[in-house]
């Protein structure tokens, strides 16, 4: 049998246990008793070691040679402190006091914001590595071992990449990339697009909010990662900037997709520091009913949303008076009197009227947002790591993000299973004839809503419009664009064979079905129109179950292709959690 295991092991292991001898203590020494008064430490300042007769050498312990290391290091810190060093000292070997992991786990559950106040990055690492080898929950030795390998290897990348000739806050050039095979044959990170680097911090940052003794040293450790200019994260940052501005100057697509270099400018000032000062909202137009418009809002102020701009197209006191009483809800009614207040008509359009309540609301009350985001009520954000975050990972620069959509598949039930068009799942055009196999080939990406997803507008950008799929800087759609990882757009668009047959006719000569379009698809309006003509009802019907209808065939086609996104919005309970009974 071939001998498959890791060459040299057995000397790491050699190596790795040498370092694991036990802390030996001279008669009277000894860690405070797991009871011990804590708060008294958190009091008392660590003196010169050398002054200090209990602490200045010669040493007659590896207890005294160690205290006095971490004193004479945390001189001028407290006492709490000074004993965190001694006690991740303590668990980093073999054997230890029995009581050391529980006063751990006390310095940390009693006084966390002291430590994180007063200790630097270096010591807050080794006590998420601690947290990994001594937790007391298995959220704490899951979490704490994750981090502790991520940062175990960034130390390894960071003082290779000194190496490099760039300092670590200078990107590699895109011009030297070399086209070579990674190890154990990986496949390079996307840049534009990739989202490993935000999956990771999400996936950490989620695990964490389920302990809340390991979750602040987490979220303070990631958000240092995230803010470092000098980190991995910053760096691909930049490097995606430089890729999409490339791409921006471009020559127009042979669709005629106009391109061009337009980038909003962006008021650093209003970019904020972390993701925790991080505010965004929403804002829509809207003609539901309350319990629709009711599930939009509990479900994105479920999300993190810190104010939702309802502008209602048609007058309905009882929504504006119940949905007005939440506290980060504006909602305001398109009456006639709005319409005179603005010196205008009320246009015909509901795409008009939309874009022009978009970009009121983006000039007259987003000053206590950085991002501002424009989509409709039967949309809704699928989040898989928290919004702030994830907008906080677009580069500073970036006027736009946009969130690609996730077409919802036709249910009478509430909706949990939505699909990707072929391009967001990387698969070839001619594969969705697999997914649909009559209708595959005559819709793009084989959606009937929009493929192009809605934006976030980062605020305070003057001469700018919001309109419903761009922000128009100067007249003209602004191209520093990024495109958050972790987040799509769940679009309710046909959530029912009734709904979809009730709003063809509006969508066909109105709305978003109306011919328009330059791709060499059929289309919606020439499709629909054939099956009208030949086939009636019933060719209407079998389109529908093709590729709209929520079916186990058509979820194993999608899944098959990677092209099916299954969550469970749960938007009742939202709505009984945050609002309680409707009226």
């Amino acid at each position: 049998m071939k001998d498959r295991s890791a060459r040299g092991i057995p000397a790491l292991l050699t190596q790795y246990e040498a370092r694991r001898d036990p802390i030996d203590c001279a008669p009277g020494e000894a860690l405070p008793e797991a009871d011990a008064d804590l708060a008294r430490l958190t009091r008392t300042i660590v003196e010169d070691p050398d002054e200090d007769p209990r602490f200045a050498p010669p040493f007659r312990s590896g207890f005294h040679r160690k205290s006095h290391a971490i004193r004479k290091e945390l001189q001028g810190l407290s006492e709490l402190c000074s004993l965190h060093g001694l006690l991740v000292a303590h668990l980093r070997k073999r054997s230890f006091p029995e009581h050391a992991p529980y006063l751990f786990h006390r310095l940390w559950d009693e006084h966390a914001d002291h430590l994180l106040d007063h200790l630097d990055s270096r010591w807050l690492v080794s006590a998420i590595t601690t947290f990994g080898d001594h937790g007391l929950t298995p959220t704490q030795r899951s979490t704490g071992l994750a981090l502790s390998t991520l940062f175990g290897a960034m130390k390894l990348y960071e003082t290779e990449r000194l190496y490099s000739g760039l300092t670590p806050q200078q990107p590699f050039p895109s011009s030297k990339r070399q086209k070579a095979a990674l190890p154990l044959d990986m496949d390079a990170y996307a840049l534009v697009g990739g989202g490993l680097d935000v999956n990771l911090v999400a996936r950490l940052w989620q695990e964490a909010s389920e302990d809340l003794v390991i979750a602040p040293l987490v979220y303070d450790l990631l958000a240092k990662l995230l803010n470092d200019d000098r980190a991995l994260p910053a760096r691909l940052a930049a490097m995606r900037a430089e890729k999409e501005a490339h791409r921006a100057t471009r020559q127009p697509e042979p669709d005629g997709t106009p391109q061009g270099n337009n980038p909003a400018p962006v008021n650093a000032g209003r970019v904020p520091a972390t993701a925790a000062d991080l505010r965004w909202g929403l804002v829509t137009t809207v003609k539901a009913p309350l319990d629709q418009i009711a599930r939009f809002a509990a479900h994105h102020l479920d999300l993190g949303a810190e104010a939702l701009h309802l502008y209602l197209d048609a007058p309905d006191p009882q929504a504006a008076a119940f949905l007005g009483d939440h506290p980060k809800i504006r909602v305001t009614t398109c009456d006639a009197a709005y319409w005179e207040s603005h010196g205008k008509a009320r246009p015909d359009a509901h795409q008009l009227r939309q874009a022009f309540n978009a970009t009121h609301c983006y000039h007259a009350h987003s000053e206590g947002l950085h991002w501002l985001g424009h989509i409709d009520v039967d949309e809704f954000i699928l989040a898989d790591t928290p919004v702030a975050l994830a907008l906080h990972g677009a580069a500073p620069d970036a006027a736009i993000a946009r969130i690609a959509p996730a077409e919802a598949l036709a249910t009478d039930g509430p909706p949990q299973h939505f699909k990707l068009t072929h391009k967001q799942a990387g698969v070839k055009k001619a594969d969705l004839q697999d997914v649909y196999p009559t209708f595959g080939l005559h819709l793009y990406g084989g959606f009937l809503s929009h493929t192009s997803g809605k934006v976030f507008a980062r605020t305070g950008i003057a001469d700018t419009r919001l309109g419903i799929h761009t922000l128009k800087f100067r007249g003209q759609d602004a191209t520093n664009k990024a495109k958050p990882a972790g987040l799509l757009l769940a679009h309710l668009h046909a959530a029912s064979w009734e709904k979809f047959r009730n709003h063809l006719d509006f969508r066909l000569a109105r709305g978003s079905y109306r011919k328009r379009s330059t791709r060499p698809e059929l289309g919606q309006a020439d499709l629909f129109a054939f099956l009208m003509e030949e086939e009636g009802e019933s060719g209407l019907r079998a389109f529908f179950d093709e590729v709209c209808a929520d079916t186990p065939d058509l979820r194993a086609r999608l899944a098959d292709k990677g092209m099916l996104v299954t969550r469970d919005l749960d938007l009742d309970a939202k709505v009984a959690r945050i609002f309680g009974p409707l009226p």
